[in-house]
């Protein structure tokens, strides 16, 4: 017993120890980021780096005093107003997919999926050309229908496979006892499918809030996204290495939030909770 005891010891000290790594160089880059936010340009390209100084939120106020507050606020309004639009249009659309008792439903899924699968410059120039003659070239309408696009897909693929999950018979049970289809889908499949809400929600709201491509390409001023007014800190005279750290730490933070608000959804197990029943 003692050396199974002891087996069972190294094996989770063993286990711990490489989560920590695994930990630390994961977190690294990030606290590596967060502290040179803190620091003057000086002491942000001090070689060796200091570990301990006198830290300064002077970098953060800058910021928000250029530009780069009014791409923040752009970059929220579009990623909320896309992840709400997207949940709102394909949520329904992904439940009728998994319901679907027409044969070719699969391959409706699959070429639903196939607008995710071409690299986004394959569509610049189309949409470019597109947006120039409607006149939506730097407005923030225009990246919303961009991002809507892309994530209904998202939507769709992902949510129907949470609805696979769920036992019809729960549902059948609910129309038994008089509930209509839109019943059952709002008091029996969406409260069971909560954890598929959010790991899809959060998905949409990172690939809209972290694009760089079609925001550099379609954008000039006025919608001007966060992730592109960073560059404005890289010029010829020099990278502004504390604004650089506090503009990307801003931009960390709100996924970061959305994650953490969502999470207690990701890690109960609601249909497990229907099945044991």
């Amino acid at each position: 017993m003692s050396s199974e005891g002891n087996r069972r010891r190294r094996g989770r000290a063993l286990s711990f120890g490489v989560s920590a790594v695994l930990l630390a160089a994961t977190l690294f880059p990030v606290l590596w980021l967060a502290q040179i936010s803190l620091k003057t340009d000086v002491e942000a390209m001090r070689m060796p780096p200091a570990i301990f100084f006198v830290p300064t939120l002077d970098n953060y106020a800058a910021i928000f005093q250029g530009r780069f507050a009014r791409s923040f606020l752009n970059s929220l309004v579009v990623s909320i107003s896309t992840t709400l639009i997207g949940m709102l249009l394909g949520v329904p659309a992904a439940y009728a997919l998994s319901r679907a008792s027409f044969g070719r439903s699969q391959r409706l899924a699959l070429w639903v999926l196939t607008t995710r699968m071409a690299p986004p410059i394959a569509f610049a120039i189309p949409f470019f050309l597109a947006y120039r003659w409607l006149g939506l070239i730097d407005t923030l309408s225009g990246l919303l229908i961009i991002y809507l696009t892309f994530n209904l897909s998202l939507v769709m693929w992902m949510m129907r496979t949470f609805f696979d999950g769920i036992p019809r018979s729960l549902e059948e049970a609910a129309a038994i006892d008089g509930a209509g289809p839109l019943q059952v889908f709002r008091r029996i499949t969406l409260p069971l499918s909560g954890p598929g809400l959010a790991t899809t929600a959060i998905f949409c709201f990172v690939f809209a809030w972290n694009d760089f491509f079609y925001a550099l390409v379609l954008t000039r001023s006025r919608a001007l996204m966060a992730p592109v007014a960073i560059v404005n800190f890289m010029n010829y005279e020099g990278w502004e290495w504390g604004k650089i750290g506090a503009a990307a730490t801003m931009i960390m933070l709100p996924v970061v939030l959305f994650a953490l608000a969502v999470r207690r959804y990701l890690i109960r197990g609601l249909t497990a909770g229907a099945l044991k029943g």
